[in-house]
C-alpha cells in the first residue's frame, strides 16, 4: 500500500483478528511476514511456491483455499488483496468492508467497480483520512 495510517491499520486489525485473511503471493511478500493472530492463506499460481513460515497455508487457486476455510469452519473469511484476487473474489462474496481514503495515493492496483446494482450499503463511519463502507450483496447470496 502507498499510504501508512495507523488509525487504518488499528481497524483493519480489529476487523480481521482470529479469523482467515486469504491474499495474493505479492501481497504476502510486501508484508514480509504473517500477520498475527489470523490464519494466512496465500493464493499462488506458482506451484513450487512455498512459505519459509510453517504457520502460513499455500494454495494455488482461490477456491481451494476457500474450501479449508469451510473445513475450517471459519465463521468469516477476508480477502486482502491483492487485484486479481479481488476480482476472483468479488462475485463469491456476500459482504464487503472497505476503507475509502481521503487523500490521492499513487498505486498499480485498483479495486474492482462496485456494480451499484448488486450491493447494497449498509453502513459507514467517519474519519480523520477515510471512511469505512460496510456492503452487503442486494440479493443476500454471491453469483
Amino acid at each position: 500500500m502507498p499510504w501508512h495510517v495507523k488509525e487504518e491499520f488499528e481497524h483493519f486489525k480489529k476487523t480481521t483478528l482470529g479469523s482467515a485473511i486469504i491474499m495474493g503471493r505479492k501481497t504476502f511478500e510486501t508484508l514480509g511476514k504473517p500477520l498475527k493472530d489470523r490464519e494466512n492463506i496465500i493464493v499462488t499460481r506458482y506451484i513450487n511456491y512455498s512459505s519459509q513460515f510453517e504457520d502460513v497455508k499455500v494454495f494455488h487457486s482461490l477456491d481451494d483455499s476457500l474450501v479449508y476455510c469451510m473445513q475450517k469452519n471459519y465463521d468469516k473469511v477476508f480477502i486482502i488483496g491483492g487485484g486479481e484476487i479481488f476480482k476472483q473474489a468479488l462475485p463469491l462474496s456476500d459482504e464487503m468492508i472497505l476503507s475509502f481514503m481521503k487523500f490521492d495515493a499513487e498505486g498499480e492496483i485498483l479495486f474492482p467497480e462496485i456494480e451499484e446494482d448488486k450491493w447494497e450499503k449498509k453502513s459507514s463511519e467517519d474519519r480523520e483520512q477515510f471512511e469505512i463502507v460496510r456492503y452487503v450483496r442486494k440479493n443476500g447470496k454471491p453469483n
